[in-house]
């Protein structure tokens, strides 16, 4: 039987690597601190990776791949000394590179954060740079799997679940407009090239990088598509309700909307020519070796259900008042 330790594994990517994993008939071991309950399943530990010991408890076994999503050098350089392995598989990020459009695994990288755990996102590409060389140089093979934006059901950030329920619940249309099909604030940048990934077809991927032991970089993520097919998709998704209003990237920021994250924000998208790149990463390799993606329309139709039930506020998006402000501004 094969064994793996998901260290994680009760929240999102973690949580649907071990998930597949149990279904596919593995021996899946779970490290986390149990803030949320972990799959049904898994030998569930729970542990802190911060503490210095943080993975006594599974030290003594021999595992043939270790799933690893962190974000903290240390937890790495902590995991490469205590733990036994055939293969380890980190879960890196595009965020990796330094700017540019169509770049391959061998692209240049951004310098390595020095430090032992990232305090802000704008460590986050450095610090998982420096997590990759970790554990490129242990005793053992490992993916590095950059991935790009991850979404699909469990999605927290809202970036996936967002254009669908927008599109799904529009806001009525502002006084004087016209009463047709109602709209929904979009950016005016329909060949912004957006990738994403669905967590679930991500997660299909690692397990294969795992158990075939992949070896080096690969960029994961979904293929390059434009804004506008990105919205058309979220539009059929929610069921044909509303239509894009294009608002100029200009307009959007005088009126205090900006892109990507954030209150009052966009997702998707974000108007920055050195970021325009993110979207366009070359996935040759990883599907050479196996990579499959699902429509985005799939994608999300069954994220959908996640955004309908969330309590409380968004993380990205604007809100209905947000919406109507814009809409009627423009």
């Amino acid at each position: 039987m094969t064994h793996i330790l998901v260290l994680g594994g009760t929240a999102f990517l973690g949580r649907e690597v071990a998930r597949q994993a149990v279904g596919a008939g593995y021996d899946v071991t779970c490290l986390a601190r149990g803030s949320a309950p972990p799959p049904e399943g898994v030998d569930f530990v729970v542990a802190d990776r911060d503490e210095d010991d943080g993975l006594a408890t599974v030290a003594g076994r021999r595992w043939d791949a270790v799933v690893d999503v962190t974000l903290h050098p240390v937890h790495v350089h902590r995991a490469v000394r205590d733990l036994r392995t055939e293969h380890w598989v980190f879960v890196s990020t595009a965020n990796v590179y330094e700017a540019g459009a169509g770049l391959d695994e061998g692209a240049p990288l951004v310098e390595p954060f020095a430090g032992e755990r990232m305090s802000g996102m704008e460590e986050y590409g450095p610090a998982k740079v420096a997590c990759e060389e970790a554990y490129r140089h242990s005793r053992t093979t490992s993916t590095l799997a950059r991935a790009g934006l991850i979404g699909g059901p469990g999605d927290e950030s809202g970036r996936s679940g967002y254009w669908p329920w927008r599109f799904a619940h529009p806001v009525d249309a502002p006084e004087g407009a016209d009463r047709g099909l109602p709209e929904v604030v979009t950016p005016d940048d329909p060949d912004y090239p957006t990738a994403l990934i669905d967590v679930r077809d991500l997660a299909h991927w690692l397990l294969r990088a795992a158990t075939q032991r992949l070896d080096g970089a690969y960029n994961v993520t979904g293929p390059s598509t434009p804004l506008a097919q990105v919205l058309a998709a979220a539009a059929e998704a929610a069921g044909g309700r509303a239509r894009p209003r294009p608002v100029p990237p200009a307009r959007l920021a005088e009126l205090g909307v900006s892109g990507w994250m954030g209150p009052a924000s966009l997702p998707l998208w974000i108007d920055d020519p050195a970021l325009r790149g993110f979207g366009t990463l070359d996935t040759s390799r990883a599907v050479a070796a196996g990579l499959v993606t699902r429509p985005l329309v799939e994608t999300f139709r069954d994220v959908l259900p996640h955004e309908e039930a969330r309590i409380g506020g968004r993380r990205c998006g604007l809100d209905d008042a947000d919406e109507a402000r814009v809409l009627q501004a423009t």
